[in-house]
């Protein structure tokens, strides 16, 4: 049977025809790009960032229209404390600035707010503005937004490895059960599908320690686009590239 096809109407011309059929059912997005977005107009990194917020309301809209399930963003990673203090200190503002005003559209439409990362280190009014939007939307059943915030994901292996070495000291696990997907189950994203497409912005080809067991088999797209240009033209072009291919998951087609 054809898949059925659609033309995604918006006001921009040109756009991919997406199947209705196959939209992938997890996107992770690493988003690049804010600095040199403000650097190429003679800004501050930090309006880069505040550019950059407002690209994460405008992909989080068209991703729910889609019918995206999972919707993750690489928004701050434990190696990013290296940053000059002043852009931390913006970056963990904005989480407070973003959810203040989004979450009201985001309780309405059925958008249910996750994170993953540690949430101990971050800044109060940061866990607090998280922890509120999680609270707010928990009862939520549609899009799931998963912020990775202070997240890396070779502590979150390191602790999963720990995790099952407690479980198989006190009995509850055996050796043979350490499985794929057994360590599967130990990592922050245990309820969630393993992304299907991967996006990361700004040119560069590489994961920066983002989700490096989850995107074992995830198909990738690499664009120049810097996040705060990144439109819903873009991310229907990363699906439409997406739905071209084949995923054989290791086997033949």
């Amino acid at each position: 049977m054809a898949h059925k096809q659609w033309f995604w109407q918006s006001k921009n011309a040109g756009e991919p025809v997406i199947s209705e059929e196959g939209i992938p059912a997890h996107i992770a997005i690493i988003m690049d790009g804010n600095g040199r977005w403000a650097k190429k107009r003679a800004l501050p990194r930090i309006a880069g960032h505040n550019e950059g917020m407002k690209t994460v309301r405008e992909i989080t809209r068209a991703a729910n229209r889609l019918g995206v399930k999972v919707l993750t963003l690489y928004a701050f990673s434990t190696e990013n404390w290296k940053r000059p203090k002043l852009e931390v200190d913006f970056l963990m503002k904005l989480p407070e600035e973003f959810l203040s005003t989004f979450l009201p559209e985001l309780i309405e439409e059925n958008v249910r707010v996750e994170m993953i990362g540690d949430m101990e280190q971050l800044p109060a009014h940061t866990r607090r503005a998280v922890q509120n939007a999680i609270d707010r939307t928990a009862e939520n059943n549609g899009l799931i937004l998963n912020f990775a915030l202070n997240y890396g994901s070779r502590i979150e292996l390191v602790q999963a490895v720990r995790s099952i070495l407690k479980d198989v000291q006190a009995g509850t696990l055996s050796e043979q059960d350490i499985t794929d997907e057994a360590v599967s189950r130990y990592l922050m994203t245990s309820h969630l599908p393993e992304p299907d497409l991967l996006i990361r912005t700004s040119g560069e080809h590489r994961l920066s320690n983002f989700m490096l067991w989850q995107l074992a088999y995830t198909e990738f797209f690499f664009t120049d686009v810097l996040w705060p240009d990144f439109s819903e033209k873009h991310l229907l072009e990363a699906v439409a590239s997406y739905q071209k291919r084949s995923r054989r998951f290791g086997g033949l087609s």
